[in-house]
């Protein structure tokens, strides 16, 4: 596919130019892969070339080419669909008439985001100009907006990333268990073995083998939604909202109370979800115990087995009124049971920060992963860690032993 053009360029006859500023077509269109694969579809770097290959082929600025396009490369099995279309929609927009009874997943009524070429042939670029495949301006703006502080958003800005917020899912880490599940490779199941020599008399039969079967570690998202997180409360409660249809996800928020929200979170909307959990939460905007209520959890769940062996993920910035070297016990109690610690900050991403705040000075030796979380390119970082993945900088990285 063309890299993004430079300099002035004229599309052909009857369509728009793609938008100015530094997005060409392959930025906005990495970027929905980007958000695919943090909404949970497995979008390999095999995908993503198959995918741009096909928009290369068809028209890069008409929207129903870009969706089947997507479509068709990027989706792996039938759970993929559901998850597609929430996201193509947040990310370009949708027009589709209200759902009324029909058939699975009938042909999506889409309208192209700039006009077809009428007939005959298209309009030669004058000569020193290029000609580049245009790009839908809503999604070039979506892309940018991935990048923006949640601070710094308007209405309709913060309308937008809630939509794509929605489309977001959040697994753990997979872990073998202890149950074996059948297999091509592995060790030999000497029950489904002897059984299958059974069935046929004695005769000597197929080996059957089995391995360890995986699943996601449980996920522990603590919340801060002290005054100084103000900005950013909605956000990654919505964040949270997402994780928990995973249903290995515990949510709490903290504050000057520690709140389990996980049930008022399970809502399937969104609003009604942050309704709920507005009624169920007392301490909105308040001050912040970080480490009183860290001790709090610990000793009415985590110990009893909610953070043993999960991935535990801290969303504040660290402000302390308590006591840091209570903060500081208490994230190395925590530290022994996880499986690991991840600390993301809003106030990370900004030019000059260092984290001289008491509590994320006392906290910071505990935690494993040290993230940014003030957009949604860094939540969509922050999921890709809690999975396993690497963070940005290996400098926020401490591994276990």
């Amino acid at each position: 596919m063309d890299q993004q053009r430079r300099g002035d360029r004229r599309a052909p006859c009857g369509t728009a130019p793609a938008p100015d500023g530094p997005l060409g077509a392959d930025a906005v269109l990495l970027g929905f892969a980007r958000s695919l694969r943090a909404a949970g579809v497995a979008v390999s770097a095999e995908r993503v070339h198959a995918f741009l290959r096909a928009v290369a082929v068809l028209r890069p600025g008409v929207r129903a080419d870009v969706y089947w396009a997507g479509r068709l490369t990027l989706c792996g099995d039938r759970d993929d669909l559901e998850r597609y279309e929430r996201v193509f929609a947040a990310y370009f927009g949708t027009d589709r008439e209200p759902a009324r009874a029909a058939p699975a997943a009938p042909p999506p009524r889409l309208r192209p985001v700039v006009r077809d070429a009428p007939g005959g042939p298209p309009a030669e670029p004058a000569e020193g100009e290029r000609e580049g495949p245009p790009v839908a301006s809503l999604a070039s703006s979506v892309e940018v907006l991935r990048h923006r502080d949640m601070a710094d958003l308007g209405p309709e800005e913060r309308a937008q990333v809630r939509r794509l917020l929605a489309a977001f899912a959040l697994r753990g880490q997979t872990r073998r268990t202890a149950r074996r599940r059948p297999a091509r490779r592995g060790e030999v199941d000497p029950h489904r073995t002897v059984r299958d020599m059974l069935r046929l008399g004695g005769e000597p039969a197929l080996l059957r083998r089995h391995a360890r079967a995986e699943r996601p570690r449980r996920v522990v998202l603590l919340v801060d939604v002290s005054g100084s997180m103000g900005p950013y409360a909605d956000a990654l409660l919505r964040f949270a909202h997402a994780a928990v249809r995973g249903r290995r996800t515990e949510v709490f928020t903290i504050g000057t109370r520690l709140t389990r929200v996980t049930r008022e979170l399970a809502h399937r909307d969104p609003d009604l979800a942050m309704a709920a959990v507005a009624e169920a939460v007392p301490d909105w905007r308040g001050g912040t115990r970080l480490g009183e209520l860290l001790r709090e959890f610990l000793d009415r769940w985590g110990q009893r087995g909610m953070a043993r062996g999960a991935v535990v993920v801290l969303l504040s910035d660290g402000w302390e009124r308590g006591d840091p070297r209570l903060l500081a016990a208490q994230m190395r109690r925590l530290h022994r049971l996880a499986h690991r610690v991840v600390w993301a900050n809003p106030r990370k991403a900004r030019p000059g920060y260092a984290p001289l705040a008491a509590g994320m000075a006392a906290a910071l030796p505990s935690v494993d992963a040290f993230v940014e979380g003030h957009s949604l390119a860094a939540l969509e970082r922050l999921a890709a860690v809690v999975r396993g993945a690497e963070p940005p900088a290996a400098a926020d990285v401490r591994e276990r032993s």
